[in-house]
């Protein structure tokens, strides 16, 4: 057998074998953190602040995490202000979208601004941050225009996106405590 063909034909055969085994660690795990596995969920945990206030171990307060998870948000319906390369957002930031999405969690650093965003003044109200978090994701979930490209991941679908914002909003709440869980 030519040379050539013998490695044309291990390369479709470990294709056979890896595209199946690939496909199934890519499908969508669930939502790792019952308090944001579904809008409705997302939804009430951030009305429970309201009433049951927490605070955040990290490097921003709680009220700056909200208003930072509500930029992406609405950004993602607006258009966030700056992108990442398009050769970024067609390689290593749909790959990162899709482990994260395999894995049901994501992992980010919790103290990096939105690239572009307007700075988020430190200090600010829990009850005005709790509301426009509220009211951000209440609009993605009432919206039905074409959503813009994510900053790092590029081009995502309605459900690609709610999956992003929700994993988004958990993975800050592993900083937030005496919030209900």
């Amino acid at each position: 057998m030519q040379r050539g063909r013998r490695i044309a034909l291990l390369g479709l055969g470990a294709a056979a074998v890896g595209a199946p085994a690939l496909w199934w660690a890519a499908r969508p795990a669930a939502l790792q953190l019952p308090a944001f596995d579904s809008i409705p969920s997302a939804l009430r945990t951030l009305a429970a602040l309201k009433t049951q206030p927490a605070r955040s171990t990290g490097t921003w307060d709680l009220a700056h995490v909200l208003h930072h998870a509500a930029q992406s948000v609405e950004f993602s319906m607006q258009g966030f202000p700056v992108l990442k390369p398009a050769w970024f957002r067609a390689t290593v930031g749909p790959l990162a979208s899709t482990v994260f999405s395999a894995r049901g969690r994501m992992n980010h650093d919790l103290a990096e601004p939105i690239p572009g965003a307007p700075d988020i003044a430190p200090g600010q109200p829990l009850p005005a941050a709790v509301d426009r978090a509220i009211a951000a994701l209440q609009a993605f979930e009432q919206y039905r225009g074409v959503l813009s490209p994510h900053f790092a991941y590029g081009d995502l679908d309605k459900p690609d996106y709610t999956r992003a914002h929700l994993m988004h909003f958990a993975n800050h709440w592993q900083e937030v405590v005496d919030g209900i869980l």
